[in-house]
């Protein structure tokens, strides 16, 4: 993350500043109080088996500069209060990739697909960290508060950025390929994985394929092409297409596999 006023934060979230607009974001942007530190920014969300709103108070104690609520709180700290936490997670998220694009050297890699993405991005990770800084977390950071947490670790002089694109329902991958804005998109595998959730394999393929529909004209899609459904993603994208696979026209060939 990078430096920022509370005063411009909250504009950028469209929030109400209950606390002093002048003090400034140093540290990390967490979910979790337990790995608060000093100057960190808090995001308190509602979750299934508990509410971040009740861990104010450790973030606090933790060193949290402010904490992003739904509703004010009575622990004497910045807040600025928002209508969905989560939701403010990602504008925070979509902004900071446009700030560190426009200013910095960031170039970002999406990766979906049923199976394979935490590995390719843990690949990845190893060889791009060889040419410059690079953010990939370890963990499985793919849905729409892990993505975001993973893009907020990035600051100006990260020069690439790794985010794996979890499905969780039509629109979630457009929703994570808009916020992280790829450069280049990578689409390993339709299978079956969700099938019963999603209504189908279908249904699975269309979302996947959010990502090849959300890339820039002037972005790259790397696409499996032994797999049929991730085949007919390239009549979706306006992006450059390159294959990997393991027939003769793909781009990049695997063979003599044991």
């Amino acid at each position: 993350m990078i430096q920022i006023r509370l005063g411009d934060l909250a504009e950028i979230l469209n929030g109400k500043l209950i606390g002093n607009p002048e003090d400034v974001v140093t540290g990390s942007v967490e979910t979790d109080s337990r790995l608060v530190g000093a100057g960190s920014l808090f995001f308190a969300k509602p979750g299934e088996q508990t509410d971040g709103h009740k861990f104010v108070g450790s973030a606090l104690e933790n060193g949290s500069i402010a904490a992003v609520v739904e509703h004010e709180v009575q622990e004497q700290i910045n807040q600025i209060v928002v209508n969905d936490s989560v939701e403010a997670l990602g504008v925070l998220a979509t902004w900071l990739i446009k700030e560190l694009k426009a200013k910095g050297k960031l170039r970002v890699v999406g990766i979906t697909g049923s199976n394979g993405k935490t590995t390719t991005k843990n690949m990845l990770r190893e060889i791009l960290s060889k040419v410059g800084p690079t953010i990939a977390p370890i963990e499985s950071f793919n849905n729409r508060v892990g993505a975001p947490i993973s893009i907020l670790r990035s600051d100006l002089d990260t020069e690439f950025l790794v985010v794996e694109m979890g499905a969780e329902g039509i629109g979630s991958i457009e929703y994570l390929a808009k916020m992280a804005d790829p450069d280049v998109g990578v689409i390993l595998k339709v299978g079956l994985a969700h099938v019963g959730e999603f209504g189908g394999i279908e249904n699975t393929a269309k979302i996947k394929g959010e990502l090849a529909t959300a890339l820039r004209p002037d972005a790259k899609l790397v696409l499996n092409g032994d797999d049929s459904y991730v085949r007919a993603m390239s009549k979706t994208t306006s992006a450059e297409v390159t294959w990997f696979g393991t027939a003769d026209e793909a781009n990049y060939r695997a063979s003599d596999i044991g």
